[in-house]
């Protein structure tokens, strides 16, 4: 059986093939004073688009502050998802994999 994986891991894993990715800039945001609770976990810009990534590991679950937090983006215009892999990530920005 596979150890579960930590979402951290899941977090660089996806920063380190987004920013394989040309025409994009990505960022970790990291709880601090001036975050904001419930912000997703990834911010950045593909290609002129916002975008805000929730990671999740495949069994983590959305809080009610996080749920709003995407819908208050996706209202600004910015692209949002929930994400549980690297596939997840790209597919959501439009990013096709090298096969």
């Amino acid at each position: 059986m596979k150890p579960a994986l930590r979402e951290s891991a899941l977090v660089s894993a996806i920063v380190q093939a987004l920013r394989a990715a040309s025409g994009l800039v990505v960022r970790k945001r990291h709880g601090t004073a001036w975050g904001v609770a419930g912000d997703p976990d990834l911010s950045g810009c593909y290609r002129g688009r916002h975008f805000e990534l929730e990671v999740k590991t495949p069994a983590g679950a959305l809080t009610r502050l996080q749920e709003a937090r995407l819908a208050e983006w996706s209202r600004a215009g910015a692209i949002t998802a929930v994400v549980r892999s690297v596939e997840e990530a790209l597919a959501a920005l439009g990013i096709e994999e090298d096969k």
